[in-house]
């Protein structure tokens, strides 16, 4: 039987990856909204107007489900991490404070305006909505960024004694903002989630040319979303390898875990692929020497810190962190081909040709997401095993006087309601893709006359 920590940490795992697959998609489409809209304001071409309108419907569905989802983990932090939450109240409240000031405000008000203002405002104060839910959504991310970033390399703080126990306080509310690693981590998981909505907008575009339906709008669903999808894949790798440079200086431990090096050594390895035995303490795999020596300092000759720097029981699992941060990259990699793939083809006027290539677009919606949860899963694994990197430990951040089988029972219930959520938004997304867009959205309120045709994409 599990015990309550290994419990606990599966529930939050659990919650927080049925959660963060709408997060990423909200942000990435909020974007792709800002697009759709400004080219519809720039051109007065109808069938931007009709791309608006039905990923604002998408975007309506996937923010629903991210609310809904959210809320459980709030109270997770008092059921099952109360210890956690009492040290680190101070900071938490500060930034989830934050968050709901700058990002929950912004984002609920203008909410309405976006979804059923289009033939009630203007559509200069309808962009204007659009592009502050978008802005919501952005800041929203922040912050919740900066509090996880806080558990990783915690700042502008000092630990204080109370009757309850030690406590930490912000000392310096910027400094814990700007911790060593929230700026790099932030700019990763954005880049993320833009991948996230415009991949998903590529897989509904090349869905509906395989089929050979609404043509002009996947063909400018494949175009945009291929134009968003591989700068986001781009800028991804960059930001990346900038975080990894900051793991390697703030939290050695965890990139020693992601690369499999036990040992501190000059010229040490990358390994592209393989496999962590733990036990003999070797990695069996294809590795290029020296490359991850030049990837963290530029110098082949420089030594990487090792896990025979730190006592074994501060170790992470390290086959599990060396698997999950390796499935990242890979896709990582693998989108930004697809990306340039589609692409070429896309501008070459040869896309509709390549019915293999139009099946892997309108699979391309898996990678992000996917990606997504392999890094922060890597991530999180990568930390242990402290709750607070180098402070507190994750088995002290648990709930006193909780119970494995109370746990376990919530566990299997809010999986189930979850398995039952994700298959209603399933459902729903599948129906609006089946549907289609509306053939009313086509004509603005107003009827333009546009001087070309309602088909021009562009």
């Amino acid at each position: 039987m599990w015990d309550v920590v290994t419990l606990s940490r599966i529930q939050f795992a659990a919650t927080v990856a049925f959660h963060y697959l709408y997060p990423p998609l909200s942000i990435g489409l909020g974007v792709m909204l800002v697009i759709f809209e400004s080219l519809w304001l720039r051109t007065n071409n109808p069938l931007y107007h009709q791309l608006a309108r039905y990923w604002t419907r998408i975007f309506a569905l996937t923010f629903a489900l991210g609310v809904a989802s959210g809320i459980v983990m709030e109270f997770e932090f008092g059921t099952n991490w109360a210890n956690y939450s009492r040290f680190v109240g101070d900071v938490f409240g500060s930034a989830l404070a934050a968050e709901g000031i700058f990002a929950f405000f912004l984002e609920s008000g203008f909410l309405a305006v976006l979804l059923f203002g289009w033939d009630k405002v203007k559509r200069s104060t309808h962009f204007f909505a659009t592009s502050m839910v978008c802005l919501g959504a952005h800041f929203s991310a922040i912050w919740i960024v900066v509090a996880n970033s806080w558990m990783q390399t915690p700042a502008g703080f000092h630990i204080v004694d109370t009757p309850m126990g030690p406590r930490a306080e912000i000392t310096d509310f910027w400094s814990m903002v700007f911790n060593p690693s929230s700026m790099h981590r932030l700019s990763h998981v954005l880049c993320g989630c833009w991948q996230a909505g415009a991949f998903l907008v590529v897989s509904v575009g090349a869905w509906y040319l395989l089929k050979q339906r609404h043509h002009d709008f996947g063909r400018a669903c494949v175009k945009y979303g291929l134009l968003v999808g591989l700068t986001a894949s781009v800028l991804q790798i960059v930001t990346g390898h900038i975080s990894a440079e900051g793991v390697a200086r703030n939290q050695p431990a965890k990139l020693a875990a992601f690369e499999g090096l036990f040992e501190t050594q000059p010229r040490a390895p990358l390994y592209l692929f393989g496999w962590v035995d733990e036990q003999e303490r070797k990695v069996h795999g294809l590795a290029v020497p020296g490359l991850l020596s030049w990837l963290v300092h530029g110098d082949t000759d420089r030594a990487v810190t090792g896990l025979d720097q730190f006592p074994k029981e501060d170790w992470p699992p390290v086959n599990r962190s060396f698997q999950f941060y390796r499935l990242m990259v890979a896709i990582g990699f693998g989108m930004v081909a697809l990306a340039l793939l589609g692409s070429y083809h896309f501008w070459r006027g040869t896309l509709e040709s390549r019915r293999w290539l139009l099946w892997l677009l309108v699979l391309s919606v898996l990678g992000p997401q996917i990606a997504n949860q392999a890094g922060w899963f890597a991530a999180e694994i990568g930390r242990q095993p402290w709750i607070v990197y180098g402070i507190m430990r994750t088995a002290e951040g648990v709930s006193p006087n909780l119970s494995a089988h109370t746990v376990l029972a919530s566990l299997v219930l809010f999986t189930f309601i979850y398995f039952l959520l994700f298959a209603v938004f399933l459902y729903l997304l599948n129906e609006k893709i089946q549907k289609g867009p509306d053939a009313e959205d086509l004509v603005p309120t107003g009827k333009l006359a546009l001087p070309f045709k309602p088909t021009q994409v562009g």
